[in-house]
């Protein structure tokens, strides 16, 4: 392999990257659908119900049957402490079925409140797809720590949740299409083994379809790291913004402790000066002309130490205005 056949450090890290992102499309998708485990909690209780109808023909016991095994798997999950929201649509779709069942006398309906519900969610799935709010992306949007981000940041997600979305409310309305037909027309036993059979193809396949639309979109956009974010720079502004309040009323306080005619002006830095005043430190004046090392920084004001007048000896002259002054 030549240098130019071998891949650059930039399309390693972009392959590495595709990866990282397929692996958590796949772990979100894993957990947002149950995995395993709830594809069994959603199997179970339809093919106990189904299996022991189809032995003895006892309406109530096989009914009474997939109920128990439905309770039991949830409370395994709460002694467990896993998430129960597969388990809990399980027993209320097992609960409502038989109370159909048991209302009507008809086995078949066990399986109506199902149905309904993939007709209503299938139909869910391709109106909002439609409206441009597809249910796929609502459900998967907090799963993804990307909320709804994805409706007005993120176009590419959002197209992929929309071919997702349609692609569920298809694969489902075309179970519909083979259910309700088998309950006009099938007896008891032959809804139920049909419908057993089809639990899980169409989801595996509405699955799968959901994760190659969303491999191929933009990653999602961490809103929740977004925040984190904010919440920092807002706590580190606030912090400066403290410091040179700080450092401000320093300031303050050191110019109110210079004499007047210096307050504003920087000290130089060096030994104090002497002069007739005593020992002061140099300050650098700003004058229209630009800065100039101006006089020692004598007090002034009320605290301005008075200076003892001196006594010019009798017959001694006047001292001229040429004559030298200290000045710095």
């Amino acid at each position: 392999m030549t240098s130019l056949d071998k891949p650059t450090t930039e399309e390693t890290a972009a392959d590495t990257s595709a990866d990282d992102a397929r692996a958590v499309t796949e772990a979100a998708l894993f957990e947002a659908f149950g995995g395993v485990r709830g594809m069994v909690e959603t199997v179970l209780p339809g093919l106990l119900f189904v299996s022991i109808y189809t032995v003895n023909k006892n309406l109530h016991m096989s009914a009474l049957a997939a109920l128990g095994v439905a309770l039991v798997m949830v409370v395994v999950r709460l002694a467990r402490r896993d998430t129960v929201k597969h388990a809990f649509s399980g027993v209320f779709g097992v609960g409502f079925g038989v109370v159909f069942a048991m209302m009507t006398g008809n086995a078949k309906d066990f399986y109506l409140p199902g149905m309904l519900y993939t007709l209503g969610l299938a139909l869910a799935y391709i109106v909002t797809a439609m409206a441009g709010v597809p249910l796929i992306g609502l459900m998967l949007g907090p799963v993804f720590k990307e909320n709804l981000s994805w409706r007005t940041r993120n176009p590419g997600r959002k197209k992929a949740y929309t071919k997702a979305s349609w692609a569920w409310g298809l694969i489902l309305l075309a179970k519909c299409a083979i259910l309700f037909p088998l309950y006009w027309w099938a007896d008891t036993t032959q809804l139920g083994w049909v419908l057993v059979a089809l639990k899980i193809p169409p989801f595996l396949l509405a699955v799968y379809l959901t994760w190659v639309f969303l491999a191929k979109a933009p990653p999602p956009i961490d809103v929740f790291a977004e925040m984190e974010a904010e919440e920092r720079a807002e706590e580190e502004r606030k912090a400066a913004a403290a410091g040179e309040g700080e450092g401000a009323q320093a300031g303050g306080t050191a110019a109110r402790e210079l004499p007047v005619h210096v307050r504003g002006a920087r000290i130089l830095p060096g030994a104090p000066h002497m002069c007739a005043h005593g020992p002061w430190p140099r300050v650098l004046l700003m004058t229209p002309y630009g800065p100039r090392a101006g006089p020692p920084a004598a007090p002034h004001g009320p605290g301005r130490p008075r200076r003892a007048a001196r006594r010019r000896p009798p017959g001694s002259p006047r001292r001229s205005a040429s004559a030298p002054v200290c000045r710095g």
